[in-house]
């Protein structure tokens, strides 16, 4: 039995639509996209910003965006949120004001793709942040996460041009999303969490996309120390994580990946002798120096 306890849902009919064209032979071809749609965010009556999402949980997504901008602190009263399908609009309020008017003057602009932005005083709260420094990930609960996580139904199973986000406990994946932008993605997890008290102390955070600064200060935002990619690494990503002590895996595939940041968080628990064979080659000798977390030559 799954043990998510919120999924994307590829069924749903407004979050895709089907387009007519043809291949590379000139046949017709129907084809399954995505839907984009604009979400307009207000805080306590003001305009914030405009998002370009799929529609799905919109009230996640603006409480993740204002927790993750830091426009929202995670002791803020949240009196309601109000969403408007009609003129795809959410309203945040709140029971004081925030000093969101400010932030919105050092907005800039980062690498994340669509409507993705942070405010130029988003690090005030980020060398604040302690991680856990004895959480650990088991290259176990690596393994039976990427499965779990490959056979849920997903948007990007059905039309792509979709990153997923998925957070974590152990071997157990518990909530899933899905959006056209990384950032909407992990939003939405951190309002989902928000919402329902979920600390990330003990979690584990897995994403599609790159291990980019922004994937980074968010993860940290959200105290979670571990933070797992199937893509690659950007620099700064990786000064930023080890600034923070967050554990940086990517290219997870299979039985593979590379660990640059936080490696004494890691736990060699598989036969890599045995599983080599699974994945096609061997694992390269970087993943097999650490068998415990009492070795001592670690160079991640």
């Amino acid at each position: 039995m799954s043990t998510f306890a919120l999924v994307p849902d590829p069924d749903d009919p407004e979050l895709t639509r089907n387009v007519e064209g043809c291949d590379h032979r000139g046949q017709a071809v129907a084809l399954s996209v995505v839907v984009e749609r604009p979400l307009t965010l207000y805080l306590n009556g003001t305009e914030v910003v405009t998002l370009m999402t799929i529609g799905d949980h919109p009230e996640l997504l603006a409480l993740g965006f204002l927790l993750n901008q830091n426009m929202l602190a995670g002791d803020d009263a949240v009196t309601a949120v109000d969403y408007d399908g009609d003129l795809d609009v959410v309203v945040v309020r709140t029971r004081s004001e925030s000093s969101y008017e400010q932030k919105l003057k050092r907005k800039i602009r980062t690498s994340g793709c669509a409507q993705g932005t942070i405010f130029g005083d988003l690090m005030e709260r980020f060398d604040d942040i302690r991680l856990d420094p004895a959480a650990e990930v088991r290259c176990s609960w690596l393994q039976s996460l990427f499965l779990q996580i490959g056979r849920q139904p997903s948007l990007y199973q059905k039309a792509g041009a979709i990153h997923g986000c998925v957070l974590c406990e152990r071997d157990r994946p518990l909530v899933y999303m899905e959006d056209v932008g990384r950032h909407n993605a992990v939003d939405k997890i951190a309002g989902y969490m928000h919402r329902h008290g979920l600390g990330g102390r003990d979690k584990i955070f897995y994403t599609t996309g790159r291990l980019t600064s922004e994937m980074v200060i968010k993860t940290v935002q959200m105290e979670i120390p571990i933070l797992v990619s199937r893509s690659g690494f950007t620099a700064w990503g990786v000064d930023l994580a080890r600034r923070a002590g967050l554990t940086l895996i990517g290219r997870a595939r299979g039985q593979r990946f590379i660990v640059l940041s936080g490696g004494e968080r890691l736990v060699y628990d598989l036969d890599f002798a045995k599983a080599a064979g699974d994945d096609g080659g061997d694992l390269s000798a970087a993943h097999k120096i650490r068998t415990d977390r009492s070795a001592t030559s670690d160079p991640c």
